[in-house]
C-alpha cells in the first residue's frame, strides 16, 4: 500500500472541510492552540496514520520491527544486518514492514551507503511510543500509566520544553483516579477499600517522589498564562488527593468496628466473605436448606370475619378508670446541712486576731500569714488556698455576710502588694510575691 504525502496546504484545507465554513476554523484554531500545533504536524499525523493503519495484528509487527530498529545503537544498518536481526521473520512479511515504513518516512534508504537510517521524523514518533517499549508491571496499570505521565511531566520541566496540555493531562489522570477512590470510600465494601487503598498507597508514593518537581513546576509557570493555571490545577489535585489519606483510615475503621467474630471462633464476618467468594458453585451450598412452602387454605368469608372481630375484641385495650387524688400528707421532717468550710479559713482568723489584740501597730508580711505559727508543716495547698482569701480583707460586700468569711472581711488587716517576689526557705514554695499587712484603726 502507497501512502503518498500531500502539501501542508492541501492538508489544512482537508482539516477545515470538518468545519462550518473556513472562517471558523481559522476561530477556533486561534482560540484553541492544541488545534492550531496539531494542523501544522502534517509529517508526524501522517507517520502514525501509515503506521498504525490496518489490523491490530499487521499495527503491532509494525511498532515492534519499528521500535526495534529504534532501539539499536548504530546510526546505519545495511540490509544483510536488518535481515539478520528479524531473522525469524517471513521474508515477504518483513518486506512489506520496511515499505510502509520507507512510505511515511520513518524509514530512509541512503543509496550512496547502501544502508538504512532513521530520519529526525523517526525519532519523534519513537519518542511518542516509548511507554510501549517500557515494562509495565500487569497489575498496576494505574500506577503504570501515572508514572509515565510523571516521567513526561518532569522531564520535560527539566529541558525547558513543557507546556499546559502535558500538565492538564497529568491533572486529569489525578482527578480522575480521586474520583476513583471517592467512590470505592463511599461504596463502604471492605474489599473495595481495601483494593483501592493499595493502588492509592503506589499513587501517593509516585507523587510524593515527584513533589518536588511538580513544585518547580508551579514555581517556574510564572508568565505563561496556561501552563500557570495548568500548574495550579494540578497543585491543588495533587493536594486533594494525598489528603485521602485520612479519608481512607476513617473508612477502613469503620468497616472494623462493623467486623463481627463468630463466638470464641475467632472467624469473623469477613472470613465469611472472603469464603463464600472463593467457594466455587455457590448455588450447591442451598440444597436441602430450604423446606416446601405453606400453602393456604380456603377459608369462607364469613369465617375470616369472625376471627377478625375476636382478635380485634381480645387486643382492644381497656378503658382508664377513674382514679381519687391520693390524701395529704405530713411533709417528713428534714435536716439543713450547710458545708463545712476548711479549718484553715478559721485558723486565719484566729491568727489575725492574735496579731490585733498584740502590743502595737506592727506591720506583719503576707508570708507570715500564709504559713502560719508552723511553717514546716504548711503545705503547698493549705498556702495557695490562704492566698486566695487575701483578698477578702475590707471587702465590703463580704463584711455583712455571718460565719467565717464574713469575719475574715471585718479584720482590721489590709494588704499591700508589691510588684517583688521573696524567696522562702520552704520545701514546697520557692517564689512568694512580697506582701505587707497593715493594721486599718477601727473606730469605737
Amino acid at each position: 500500500m502507497h501512502v503518498e504525502m500531500m502539501d501542508e496546504g492541501a492538508e489544512l484545507g482537508a482539516l477545515a472541510d470538518f468545519f462550518r465554513d473556513g472562517a471558523q476554523f481559522g476561530d477556533a484554531a486561534a482560540d484553541a492552540p492544541l488545534l492550531g500545533r496539531l494542523a501544522r504536524q502534517q509529517a508526524l499525523t501522517q507517520a502514525l496514520s501509515g503506521l498504525f493503519h490496518g489490523p491490530a495484528a499487521l499495527v503491532q509487527l509494525r511498532v515492534w520491527v519499528f521500535l526495534q530498529l529504534a532501539s539499536q545503537g548504530d546510526a546505519q544498518w545495511p540490509r544483510e544486518r536488518i535481515d539478520e536481526l528479524f531473522h525469524a521473520l517471513r521474508p515477504e512479511a518483513l518486506e512489506t514492514v520496511l515499505k510502509r515504513l520507507r512510505d511515511v518516512e520513518l524509514l530512509a534508504w541512503d543509496e550512496t551507503q547502501r544502508a538504512y537510517a532513521l530520519p529526525p521524523l523517526a525519532q519523534r514518533v519513537a519518542a511518542l511510543l516509548a511507554p510501549l517499549a517500557a515494562e509495565q508491571p500487569g497489575d498496576d496499570e494505574d500506577g503504570g500509566e501515572l508514572a509515565a505521565l510523571l516521567g513526561q511531566v518532569v522531564g520535560a520541566n527539566q529541558l525547558g520544553s513543557l507546556d499546559a496540555g502535558q500538565v492538564q493531562m497529568l491533572h486529569a489522570q489525578l482527578a480522575r483516579l480521586h474520583g476513583e477512590f471517592a467512590d470505592a470510600i463511599a461504596s463502604g465494601s471492605e474489599f473495595r477499600l481495601r483494593e483501592a487503598r493499595k493502588r492509592y498507597d503506589r499513587a501517593a508514593l509516585l507523587i510524593d517522589r515527584a513533589s518536588e518537581a511538580i513544585s518547580a513546576i508551579i514555581g517556574n509557570a510564572q508568565g505563561h498564562v496556561l501552563l500557570e493555571r495548568a500548574a495550579r490545577g494540578l497543585g491543588q489535585a495533587q493536594s486533594r488527593l494525598l489528603a485521602m489519606a485520612s479519608q481512607f483510615n476513617r473508612a477502613l475503621q469503620q468497616v472494623d468496628r462493623q467486623r463481627v467474630t463468630l463466638g470464641t471462633t475467632g472467624i469473623t464476618s469477613t472470613d465469611v466473605k472472603r469464603w463464600l467468594q472463593a467457594a466455587p458453585q455457590l448455588h450447591a451450598l442451598l440444597q436441602g436448606a430450604l423446606a416446601r412452602p405453606t400453602q393456604l387454605a380456603t377459608i369462607a368469608p364469613h369465617e375470616l370475619l369472625d376471627v377478625a372481630e375476636a382478635e380485634f375484641e381480645r387486643d382492644r385495650p381497656a378503658q382508664p378508670q377513674a382514679e381519687d387524688l391520693p390524701a395529704a400528707q405530713a411533709a417528713p421532717t428534714g435536716t439543713l446541712a450547710a458545708v463545712a468550710l476548711p479549718r484553715e479559713l478559721d485558723d486565719l482568723n484566729r491568727l489575725f486576731e492574735a496579731w490585733a489584740a498584740g502590743p502595737g501597730d506592727e506591720a506583719r508580711t503576707v508570708a507570715q500569714a500564709l504559713l502560719g505559727p508552723r511553717p514546716a508543716a504548711t503545705r503547698y495547698a493549705q498556702l495557695a488556698y490562704k492566698a486566695q482569701l487575701m483578698p477578702l480583707l475590707g471587702d465590703p460586700q463580704a463584711a455583712v455576710l455571718p460565719g467565717a468569711t464574713g469575719q475574715l472581711a471585718r479584720q482590721p488587716w489590709r494588704v499591700q502588694w508589691q510588684p517583688e517576689a521573696e524567696r522562702l526557705d520552704h520545701d514546697q514554695v520557692e517564689l512568694l510575691t512580697l506582701g505587707v499587712l497593715m493594721k486599718e484603726e477601727t473606730n469605737g
